[in-house]
């Protein structure tokens, strides 16, 4: 794999905090999917890109310098989770969750809702926002638009998400309609409150640069009718980014696939599209293929801790006992940390002893998988763009 264990020199140069909020380059497009950069205060991008899931300023069971190794570019925090612990205020004043998290490149911050949303009896929606308890605690918290904004420029992530309810599945149309209604109204009070206080990140020299961005979130449900108008009446806003949300809820695939489609076309072709808690990797490259140009989630992460690898050869749940002796890398074609010194033995080893460096070498891999799948991708685009323009010989 390129650029995976390199020193870094390159990628640190463009790490460091440009004077812009956020630039978006087209360089190359094959069909619908483009290769890009997206300049961020902490750094350029390239897209299409897989992020991995730092829920409470980590990712699981990887340290910030392996994630520099697999040239991480950027990744997410939790807005909910750092809320309740540390605390938004505690990492404000540590100078912001770069800072303190010890990462100087670029963070996503999520709105807190889909968290809030899946304490299903622990909260009370209003207008207002979101009454709930503490998962930890119990203790009573309350969110509105404007707090997980306060909330999120108190983290000082390059990204940030406006407050949005994430409609649950199956819900029908009135339920869908209602929760849509309401989410377009909180996306304008957290527009309106970002744009008022975004200078008081914790970062930056210049009260009028590098400031962080806010994305708008299309929810709607599984209609594709309700998604049109979301997608039109928050482009109308125009954030500078635009996620598709409330997707990978328990649906059938072909139906995200359906609601991806009918929303990208009415998606600004200039500013970046993110499709936000997807996927296994076969669904990444799709939806990248289809014009995504950033993606999240806990799989990777999450399928390591349990034993399940992602390979070129398939899914492997190293935790069998026909790996017991196995001298093979989990993927013999995959030139990674872990592949390149451990035998499958070996991390099965691990697993069955319930050593903490299970988690470490078999997320390592999974990563390294998913961010590879991605790369692919992107030289597919500049290969197909490269034979596209290419001479006609006779």
């Amino acid at each position: 794999m390129r650029g995976l264990y390199e020193s870094g020199a390159t990628a640190d140069a463009e790490a460091t905090i440009s004077k812009v909020s956020l630039t978006f380059k087209i360089h190359q497009k094959s069909g619908p999917a483009r290769r890009a950069t997206m300049t961020l205060p902490h750094g350029t991008v390239e897209t299409p890109v897989f992020m991995p899931v730092g829920t409470q300023g980590t990712v699981k069971a990887i340290p910030q310098h392996l994630l520099e190794a697999l040239d991480v570019r950027i990744l997410l925090g939790n807005t909910y989770h750092l809320y309740l612990r540390p605390g938004h205020e505690a990492i404000r004043r540590m100078g912001g969750l770069h800072r303190f998290m010890s990462w100087d490149r670029a963070i996503l911050t999520d709105s807190g809702g889909f968290q809030v949303f899946s304490l299903s009896e622990l909260r009370k929606v209003t207008e207002d926002g979101v009454a709930f308890r503490s998962h930890i605690d119990g203790s009573s918290h309350f969110f509105s638009p404007e707090h997980s904004m306060d909330v999120q420029i108190a983290l000082g992530s390059d990204i940030a998400m406006a407050f949005d309810e994430c409609t649950e599945y199956p819900a029908d149309y009135a339920r869908a309609r209602a929760s849509l209604d309401m989410t377009l109204r909180w996306a304008k009070r957290s527009k309106d409150h970002f744009e008022a206080h975004k200078h008081d990140r914790p970062w930056g020299p210049e009260p009028d640069e590098q400031t962080p961005n806010l994305f708008g979130i299309v929810q709607g449900g599984m209609f594709a009718d309700l998604r049109r108008e979301s997608a039109e009446r928050l482009v109308e806003m125009d954030f500078p980014g635009y996620a598709i949300g409330g997707l990978s809820v328990g649906e059938p695939r072909e139906l995200t696939r359906e609601m991806i489609a009918a929303t990208l076309p009415l998606l600004p072709a200039d500013k970046p599209r993110y499709v936000m808690g997807v996927g296994y990797p076969d669904e990444i490259a799709e939806y990248a293929r289809m014009g995504v140009d950033m993606m999240d989630c806990v799989l990777p992460t999450r399928a390591a801790r349990h034993g399940l690898l992602f390979t070129s050869e398939g899914r492997l749940n190293i935790k069998n006992r026909q790996f017991a002796e196995d001298q093979r890398p989990a993927d013999p074609n995959c030139g990674c940390l872990v592949c390149s010194r451990y035998t499958r033995a070996y991390l099965r080893h691990l697993m069955q002893a319930q050593e903490p460096l299970s988690a470490v070498l078999n997320t390592l891999h999974n990563l390294a998988f998913y961010l590879e799948t991605m790369r692919r991708v992107r030289d597919e685009i500049a290969v197909e763009k490269a034979g596209q323009s290419a001479p006609q010989t006779a």
